[in-house]
């Protein structure tokens, strides 16, 4: 497994999803400002969890919407339940083959604890879960993000893809 290289620069004092840089599924370093003023979905995903199938959901809303600039950001992540075991190869493979998924997947992070990507980090700390937690409590939890790169809003697992749809068109 290739060693995470974490970068942080924050502009002005003031962070967005554009000041952080990760590691994509082929292990090229990305800056995120290359997805600059378009609107996001980031989402820690799995292969083996109950909520895989949202995968097709995910595509199917960016392959709809990506023209007029948005992009699903995948970030696959073994923390819950040991549910994404598979290396990079292999997950990018099956996400590809099983949910014809076209959109940015990007090397397996963590989401908490002190091994944490600063993307979640700062994520977790621009929208917190209910009651204020900052923890990610599974597999599919979902930010969107606005094109200025500031969180708007935060779903839980459970939330269907299909169900952000509307508040996704409104910041398009």
């Amino acid at each position: 497994m290739m060693p995470l290289r974490f970068l942080f620069f924050p502009r002005d004092g003031m962070a967005s999803i554009y000041d952080f840089t990760a590691t994509n599924i082929r292990g090229q370093d990305v800056p995120l400002s290359d997805f600059q003023g378009q609107v996001l979905l980031i989402v820690n995903t799995a292969s083996k969890c109950g909520f895989t199938p949202q995968y097709e959901a995910l595509q199917s809303l960016y392959a709809k919407h990506k023209e007029r600039g948005f992009a699903v950001l995948a970030f696959p992540c073994n923390q819950f339940g040991a549910q994404e075991p598979e290396g990079e190869a292999q997950i990018g493979e099956f996400c590809a083959s099983v949910f014809g998924a076209t959109f940015p997947l990007f090397a397996k992070i963590e989401v908490n604890g002190p091994s944490a990507h600063p993307l979640y980090a700062y994520l977790k700390q621009e929208q917190p879960g209910l009651l204020g937690t900052g923890r990610i409590k599974w597999n599919f939890t979902k930010f969107l993000i606005g094109r200025d790169g500031h969180p708007v809003a935060r779903y839980a697992p459970i939330t269907a893809p299909e169900s952000i749809e509307k508040p996704l068109v409104k910041l398009l």
